[in-house]
């Protein structure tokens, strides 16, 4: 059990190139939160509770490196075009999920990866970075007995051509590919696998010592291992962080301060 009493996020010192935020995008009642329920502590809830917006964040020990994963779990209705922009603007990695049983919802689908290809282009034309976004499409709800409206082919049309996208049918209910789904990005993403949630043991705050060790002296840990650990209480960057971390890389061609970009609140 997490508890509630921890050290200052900003005391762990992490470095910005190992800093990165998870984008997950989709329409209502997809199961975007259930993927990331299923990701950050391996649970699935039935009820279904509209997301405003939802942030998270994940710390890591692996190979004697520290991370730091901010997730970002947005509305599917973005009542505000321009804060959904801004997302995509920070976002480093993309999930995109739609139901197998809406057509509508994979339409939607369609419509967000071409915003992000537009948006990030916008961005690559200031700081001449490649716009290769690692990104990921999600079909869920691929469980028990439904209507199927989306087809096949209309997947591949989608994805195909674009090294950088992959495509995973799902069921965050089942738990059925959704650990593939993320060892898959994080691969693309060139981020180490462990990060994926069945490859790091799951520790909570108490040992977040970790964090700042290359050796660990406590027994119950062993260097070599990689470790995860959910931040209480995670708040998300204000819209000022977000837009100063934008301008500083425009100007800087690529890359925003360290401190706009590394536990930021």
């Amino acid at each position: 059990m997490i508890k509630k009493i921890s050290p200052s996020e900003n005391d762990f010192d992490i470095p910005a190139k190992n800093c990165y935020r998870m984008v997950i995008l989709g329409s209502t009642k997809v199961g975007k939160t259930a993927i990331v329920s299923r990701f950050l502590n391996e649970r699935f809830d039935d009820q279904y509770t509209p997301t405003i917006e939802d942030f998270h964040r994940k710390f890591y020990s692996i190979r004697g490196e520290v991370y730091q994963l901010d997730i970002l779990d947005t509305s599917g209705n973005h009542p505000f075009p321009a804060i959904r922009r801004l997302s995509i603007l920070t976002g480093d990695i993309f999930i995109l999920v739609f139901s197998l049983d809406s057509k509508d919802s994979f339409e939607e689908v369609q419509r967000l990866k071409q915003q992000i290809f537009e948006t990030k282009s916008c961005l690559k034309n200031k700081t001449k970075e490649n716009v290769d976004v690692p990104l990921v499409i999600c079909g869920n709800k691929g469980d028990g007995d439904f209507y199927r409206e989306v087809q096949p082919g209309e997947i591949e049309q989608l994805i195909a051509g674009d090294s950088s996208c992959a495509y995973f049918e799902i069921s965050a209910k089942r738990n059925t590919n959704v650990d593939k789904m993320f060892q898959t990005l994080f691969n693309m993403s060139k981020l180490p696998s462990e990060m994926s949630p069945d490859l790091h043991r799951k520790v909570s705050v108490q040992y977040c010592d970790i964090l700042h060790r290359k050796s660990i002296k406590n027994k119950k840990l062993k260097d070599g291992d990689a470790y995860g650990i959910v931040a209480p209480f995670a708040r998300r960057p204000s819209v000022h962080s977000d837009l100063m971390y934008i301008k500083e890389k425009a100007i800087g061609g690529g890359q925003g301060k360290d401190k706009e970009r590394c536990v930021i609140s």
